[in-house]
Order: C-alpha cells, then structure tokens, then sequence
C-alpha cells in the first residue's frame, strides 16, 4: 500500500486558511491528510519563514499549494525543503529570482480588481468591503463574499514588494491552475507565469476565489498534483 502524501495549502493575501475549508473537506474525502497554514502577511520573508516552519513538521513527502500571493510564499518555502515534491498555484504568482509583486505587476496593465485596494496609514493593503464581492470572489455567494470581506487579512506593502529568491520550482514540479475570470491577476499574466515554469496546467471560468464556487476542481489538481509524487516516472511522463 503506498502512502499518499501530506498536503500544505497556503493562502493569500485577504484571507487566511479558513479559505480552504471546502477543499480540506474534499481532499479529505480522497484520503489525504491536509493543513492549511496561517500566515501573517507581514513580509514574504515572514511568511516564507511560517510555511517553513510548518513544513519542518511534516512527513515526506509533501505538496505544497499556494493561493495569490500564497504562490510566492511557496516558491520560496520550497528551497531546501527535501519534503516538498510538487508545487500546486492556484491563480498564484510565480515569480522569478529578484521579481516582486509590484515589480512583476508594472509589466502589464493594471487589473480590473486593483482599483478595490488601497492602503492604510499603518502600511497595510485593503479590499473595499463594498468591492471585495466584486473584485475578488465575484461567483462566490453573496454571504460567502460578505464574510471574506468582514474577516479579510490586509497584505503589508513589504509583502507586496518583497523580492523572490531562487524558485524552488526550478527543480521541483509544478501544477497551475489557471482562472480564466479572475479580476485580480489578469488571465494572460496567469498564462504568462505557468508558462514560465513549465506547468502543467488546468483552466476553470473562475474568480480569483475559486476555493469557494470551484472547490472541486482546485480539490481535482492538488490529488493530480499528489498522485504524481506517489505514482513511478513512467506512469507521469505523459
């Protein structure tokens, strides 16, 4: 009997692990042993720094899976980390060596999303709860997107321009999960990044919170993701 591996789910910023709830309960429905990381969204260097930690606490071997700006948290967790086998982003940034979020978004036009931020004077990045519906979770339920918004964790600007090192997903493999009408990181510029790091990829018409209206097939990627790790070379390479 092969041992499936354990899954790390790490989200983004304006949420927090409560974001996977759905997808926890259908991965557990598939067998697997899942957590959802907390994040402090105070710096990626802090939340690279949590995710390591968590990941130290973890069999080999494991997936692990980032959200938004979760995706640059788990590209750089995943240095060093013999444990991690596979790299699931879901509508996530993949950056390169030296890239920031805010570097990476001055390449292309703004998002349609980006005019519901705006920072605070303590150097935080807000979703105008008026638009968080609209911007960020626009096929999830009213309630649903009522509630993200109410408890939505801002990302601190020294996140936002925080630098990635050496990606991990040079040398580990890489699953991207691409949603084509998400209203935060532009569809082409999602196109752009999986491209970039030789993903296999999978799309879905969904917003930037597919965890809520397509639990299912973030769920279906994450098991295809594991069942890589587990299953001989030969049986992947197709």
């Amino acid at each position: 009997m092969v041992n499936k591996p354990n899954i790390l789910l790490v989200h983004g910023a304006w949420a927090d692990g409560s974001c996977w709830n759905k997808v926890l309960l259908l991965l557990k429905a598939k067998g697997y042993s899942a957590t959802a990381a907390q994040i402090p969204l105070t710096s990626l260097a802090d939340d690279i720094a949590v995710t390591q930690r968590l990941l130290s606490g973890q069999k080999e071997p494991v997936v692990l899976v980032g959200h938004s700006y979760g995706g640059a948290v788990i590209t750089g967790a995943a240095n060093g980390a013999t444990p991690v086998k596979a790299l699931v982003y879901i509508t996530a940034f993949g950056l390169d060596a030296g890239e920031s979020l805010a570097s990476l978004s001055r390449q292309g036009p703004p998002s349609p999303g980006s005019s519901a931020i705006a920072p605070d004077d303590q150097g935080f990045l807000w979703i105008n709860r008026e638009k968080f519906h609209e911007a960020f979770a626009a096929d999830a339920t009213e309630d649903e997107a009522y509630l993200m918004a109410a408890v939505q964790k801002p990302l601190s600007l020294a996140g936002f321009g925080g630098e990635e090192s050496t990606p991990a997903r040079k040398t580990i493999p890489s699953w991207y999960l691409l949603c084509t009408n998400d209203r935060m990181i532009p569809p082409p510029a999602q196109e752009f990044m999986a491209k970039r790091m030789g993903a296999a990829v999978r799309s879905v018409p969904s917003s930037h919170a597919p965890f809520m209206s397509q639990p299912d097939a973030v769920a279906d990627i994450i098991a295809l993701a594991a069942e890589s790790v587990v299953m001989p070379a030969a049986m992947t390479a197709r």
